[in-house]
C-alpha cells in the first residue's frame, strides 16, 4: 500500500499543500487534472527525484520518505520511455536484476519470463532505434517490472499511441497488474483510459482543496 501524508512541495513559485491520498495493494488509481496541476511533481516525490518540505511516503509499511531512488522498489515508466540507445532489448529487462546483484540465472529466467508475456521474445537482440512505438512502450515497461516492484508509476506512459497499439499495451498493463499484484499509480489525462484501468480515479483539484 502506498500512503502520501500531509505532502508539501515547493519550487520556485510553484506549491503544493499538505496533499494525502492512499493506493491500496495491488490497486491501481489514476491520479488526474489540468497540466501544471502537479501530478507529475507528485509522482518525482515518491520516486524519490524530486526534494519534499514536508510530509510522508510510506510504501508497504516502510517510511521511504528520505530514501534514495533505488532503495525505494519503485519504478517508473516515463511518457518518453527513455530507452538507453547502447542497449539491446535483452540487456534493457536485465539492467534493474543486474542492479541489484540478482544471479545470472535469476536474471535469464526473469528476463525471458517478461519477454514471453510482453510478447517481445523475437525482439530481445534489437536496439531501441529498431523498436515501433509500441514495442519500446513494451520494453519499457518490462524494464520497470523486471525487479517486482512494490510501486509501479505510469506518468502518461500511454501517451502518443495510435488507437490500436494504445489498446494493445493497456491490455497488457492491465495484465501484469492484476498477474504481478503491482500497486500503481497512474498519471493520465485521458478519463476513458483512467476508468478502463484504474480502480479509483483523484482528481488534484480535490487533493489541492482539501
Amino acid at each position: 500500500m502506498l500512503t502520501v501524508q500531509q505532502l508539501s512541495i515547493k519550487s520556485g513559485s510553484f506549491e503544493l499543500n499538505s496533499i494525502s491520498f492512499d493506493v491500496p495493494t495491488g490497486a491501481c488509481v489514476a491520479l488526474m487534472g489540468t497540466s501544471g496541476s502537479g501530478k507529475t511533481t507528485i509522482m518525482e516525490a515518491i520516486c524519490g527525484l524530486r526534494q519534499i518540505t514536508a510530509g510522508k511516503i510510506m510504501l508497504d509499511g516502510r517510511d521511504i520518505t528520505k530514501l534514495p531512488p533505488g532503495a525505494r522498489h519503485v519504478a517508473l515508466v516515463p511518457q518518453d520511455n527513455v530507452l538507453f540507445p547502447h542497449l539491446s532489448v535483452r540487456d534493457h529487462l536485465a539492467f534493474g536484476p543486474s542492479i541489484q546483484k540478482w544471479s545470472s540465472a535469476d536474471t535469464k529466467l526473469r528476463v525471458e519470463e517478461l519477454a514471453e508475456s510482453l510478447g517481445i521474445t523475437h525482439l530481445l537482440d534489437r536496439g531501441p532505434d529498431k523498436l515501433s512505438g509500441g514495442e519500446s512502450k513494451r520494453v519499457a515497461l518490462g524494464r520497470a517490472l523486471a525487479t517486482r516492484p512494490s510501486l509501479l508509476c505510469l506518468d502518461e506512459a500511454l501517451t502518443g499511441l495510435d488507437d490500436d497499439t494504445h489498446a494493445e499495451i493497456l491490455d497488457v498493463i492491465k495484465s501484469h497488474i492484476s498477474k504481478e499484484n503491482i500497486t500503481t499509480l497512474h498519471i493520465t489525462h485521458s478519463l476513458r483510459e483512467a476508468e478502463e484501468l484504474a480502480d479509483q480515479v483523484i482528481q488534484m483539484a480535490e487533493l489541492r482543496s482539501n
